[in-house]
């Protein structure tokens, strides 16, 4: 058994302001600790779930890649820090020999109010919406997954993506440990997340051959980006076309060609 683990920080129990999130600032080692323990809570779940000799890789996609305590992870745990320079971006790591993937810390995508931090793969980016519907971290990743033909089991986060995140896989097992409201959150205790999380995700693999993800036959991608020099910049990559000043649009025929062209365009 082998199980992918992509987490992000804004996403975590507690988590409401940027200074909380960056490295070096002086409120950030509580936010590191609780994405580290949340990510713990969902290995011994996997664990419980098919023993301790169960294949689990853990993506550290938030900033650096340099976030979690490796430390504080059950044996069994390899971890990918920093970034792997390819298109699969924050589940970098990842193949088709998985069984199942899963996703914690994450959070609500740009120009969503479902997060006080909502943004989608960087801050220069208004919105992406993939054929007409705004896309968040979760939506791309989940479709690069599936692709391969790995299902998404589980997710946690802010309220409002897992409700989101279920329109693309009304099965996905799902935990809200915060809600946004205006600029503040509303959180769970972070220990009872924790505690959500690490039986919610054993749910989330006991029901997996049912958490494939149907895909489009067609992404069909517009991107608003705040200045209007990076949508210039991205419309010069093939099929990319500028719309306005600041938005572009493409369409890709797979997942795959999707993450490709965003690995040239969103950084």
């Amino acid at each position: 058994m082998k199980v992918f683990i992509s987490a992000d920080i804004e996403g975590v129990a507690g988590c409401t302001h940027w200074d909380e999130v960056r490295m070096g600032n002086i409120d950030y080692p509580m936010l590191r600790q609780q994405m580290t323990n949340e990510i713990k809570a969902a290995c011994e779940g996997i664990n419980e779930a098919f023993g301790d000799d169960t294949e689990i890789l853990v993506k550290d996609s938030h900033a650096t890649g340099r976030n979690v305590i490796i430390a504080n992870l059950p044996q069994n745990v390899r971890l990918v820090r920093g970034w792997t320079s390819d298109p699969n971006s924050m589940i970098g790591g990842i193949d088709d020999t998985y069984d199942a993937v899963a996703f914690i810390g994450y959070h609500s995508g740009a120009s969503r109010n479902g997060n006080p931090l909502s943004h989608t793969m960087n801050t220069q980016i208004n919105y992406i919406k993939i054929n007409g519907t705004i896309a968040t971290e979760y939506t791309l990743h989940a479709y690069a997954a599936a692709e391969m033909g790995i299902p998404v089991v589980f997710l946690s986060g802010d309220k409002m993506l897992c409700e989101d995140a279920k329109l693309i896989n009304p099965t996905l097992e799902t935990v809200a440990v915060l809600e946004g409201l205006g600029d503040s959150t509303i959180s769970l205790n972070p220990s009872y997340a924790c505690s959500l999380i690490k039986e919610k995700i054993k749910v989330g693999l006991s029901k997996m051959e049912k958490c494939t993800i149907k895909l489009p036959e067609k992404f069909e991608l517009e991107i608003n980006y705040k200045k209007h020099q990076l949508a210039r910049r991205a419309s010069f990559y093939p099929g990319v076309e500028l719309v306005n000043d600041t938005t572009v649009k493409y369409t890709a025929k797979t997942a795959r060609d999707m993450m490709v062209t965003n690995f040239f365009i969103l950084y």
